[in-house]
């Protein structure tokens, strides 16, 4: 497991252009948009400012449904297609374990991409730190767990490494939207909004921005991401092919 979790490594850091989009982007975001706009940088009714809380929780959502829809599926469906996946299911080596292994990497990216956005905000903007860090953290564990359930689902699906990113993409930004990426949730229609509560990314964004602000995280909202980690991880299990 030791060995397979370098070598991998090793495979995904090669690929730094993906890498470096999906942690880049977030960052370049959350400055552009941070000092280009002058309203992310002014304090509302509540005192609060959208650099403070609002804009990183949704950088730190749109670098895991990155990596969750895009990144992830392209990775199995290529080792899929390529037999990968088929002549380990041969070996000692149950290819269960390469997706642990790509499971746990990404994860470990998704960490690293949330790390630098809260010290870019913070340095940046003057930002301040996760106010419930204990919070923060289960809710970014637990949400991420979710959404990388969703990437296997798609993994399942897609028939080839070409047209994971298409469907991908597909999944990916309707997710953004309801998340509030475009449209904040304080602001949505209430249809729109009760969409967006059964959504996964919606409740994950606000749970993560609650935690973020000094809130608690509403277990309405931590009950629909650990139900959709439960469904989206059983259809995984159901609908992956190793061939």
């Amino acid at each position: 497991m030791k060995k397979m979790l370098i070598v991998e490594t090793r495979l995904y850091l090669r690929d730094w252009p993906s890498l470096l989009f999906t942690v880049g982007l977030p960052v370049g975001l959350l400055l552009v948009l941070g000092l280009s706009i002058p309203v992310m940088t002014e304090a509302g009714t509540s005192g609060e400012r959208m650099v403070d809380a609002q804009l990183p929780s949704m950088m730190t959502l749109l670098a895991l449904l990155t990596l969750a829809c895009n990144i992830v599926p392209a990775v199995l469906t290529t080792y899929r297609e390529r037999g990968v996946l088929r002549r380990m299911s041969t070996t000692p080596v149950h290819p269960g374990r390469l997706l642990g292994v790509q499971l746990l990497i990404n994860l470990v990216v998704g960490v690293v991409s949330a790390a630098i956005l809260i010290g870019s905000a913070a340095v940046v903007f003057g930002a301040p730190l996760p106010r419930q860090p204990v919070a923060f953290a289960f809710v970014f564990l637990l949400g991420s767990a979710a959404l990388l359930a969703i990437g296997l689902v798609i993994a399942a699906l897609a028939p080839n490494g070409k047209t994971a990113p298409g469907i991908g993409a597909v999944v990916m930004f309707p997710l953004m939207f309801l998340g509030g990426m475009w449209v904040p949730r304080e602001i949505m229609p209430d249809a729109l909004r009760a969409v967006s509560d059964f959504s996964v990314a919606g409740p994950f964004a606000q749970a993560l921005k609650d935690a973020w602000a000094g809130q608690s995280p509403e277990l309405g909202h931590l009950a629909v991401v650990a139900a959709g980690l439960v469904i989206f991880g059983g259809l995984a299990v159901r609908l992956f092919r190793w061939e």
